[in-house]
């Protein structure tokens, strides 16, 4: 058994289907299946039964399941271990990062990195940051949007300004009535906006919502005319020119989306996670 048969059950079980898994890892659907089919015969089990919707773990699968965590987790012990025993920078870099700055600053500055110390094998996790902070443990290193994370080292990457754009102006002398569009985040995005909104309620009346799921879609609905759209400076400032928009402020400061890169006490001790933390906190985002 290898490394990577565990990993591929982590995800079979994690995803729940063998189609959803396949296009996670890049690999073919027949291709999992078939590794499926030798890690079963290896342990003489059934793992997963297969039904129409989804994959059901096994209490079999429940016990071999177990033992690839473990597995996995040993093996990211020993190679710690070696890297910092070693002071060459190698082993695995886990990072945990929110979608908008995954998309947006991340792959130049894994690009610089990953150039510079070839021998770290990077394990990147993407998603919505109150699901990272739930299982921020698991990862080196978390880069989250909103608030920071307790419990951890909490550095401030950068404060992302808000602003409210449309293809309609905003007029200053009678209330702006139309749709808004809001794209799937964190509650703690929602609430910003939904406060700036309490106190502009006699400039700015939403009358309906439209929901999307990226922040992209988001603002091509916006440049279709559908409605106003609330978004970070960090994926919008190519748009200034070109639509009105206002930044949201209260009492004359600007409402910002804040970005931490958190860490456990002591990881830097990693030269991998140390390396990789200057230089994230070294880059100038805006």
């Amino acid at each position: 058994m290898k490394i990577d048969d565990y990993e591929l059950l982590l995800k079979l079980n994690d995803i729940g289907t063998i189609r959803g898994a396949a296009k996670a890892i890049l690999i073919s659907q027949p291709a999992v299946t078939q590794r499926l089919k030798y890690i079963e015969d290896y342990f003489g089990e059934t793992i997963f039964i297969r039904t129409s919707k989804s994959l059901v773990l096994t209490p079999a699968g429940e016990l071999i399941l177990e033992h690839a965590n473990k597995v996995i987790q040993e093996e990211k012990v020993i190679k710690n271990a070696l890297a910092q025993s070693s002071g060459e920078v190698q082993g695995s870099l886990s990072i945990a990062c929110s979608s908008l700055v995954s998309q947006r600053f991340l792959p130049a500055i894994l690009g610089d990195y990953t150039n510079a110390y070839p021998k770290v094998a990077i394990d990147l996790v993407t998603g919505i940051s109150e699901d990272i902070k739930r299982e921020h443990k698991n990862y080196h290193v978390c880069i989250i949007r909103g608030e920071r994370l307790k419990e951890t080292v909490s550095e401030l990457l950068f404060s992302d300004p808000l602003y409210m754009f449309d293809t309609e102006p905003f007029p200053t002398d009678k209330l702006k009535e139309r749709p808004l569009i809001s794209f799937k985040t964190d509650d703690s995005m929602h609430e910003l906006v939904d406060n700036w909104l309490y106190h502009h309620q006699k400039q700015i009346k939403p009358i309906k919502m439209l929901h999307v799921d990226q922040i992209e879609t988001c603002k091509q609905f916006m440049q279709q005319g559908l409605g106003m759209a609330v978004l970070p400076k960090s994926v919008s400032d190519s748009m200034m020119d070109d639509y009105p928009h206002i930044p949201l402020q209260l009492d004359g400061d600007p409402v910002t989306r804040d970005t931490w890169v958190s860490y456990q006490e002591g990881v830097r001790k990693l030269p991998q996670v140390d390396q990789f933390l200057s230089a994230i906190l070294d880059k100038k985002f805006l």
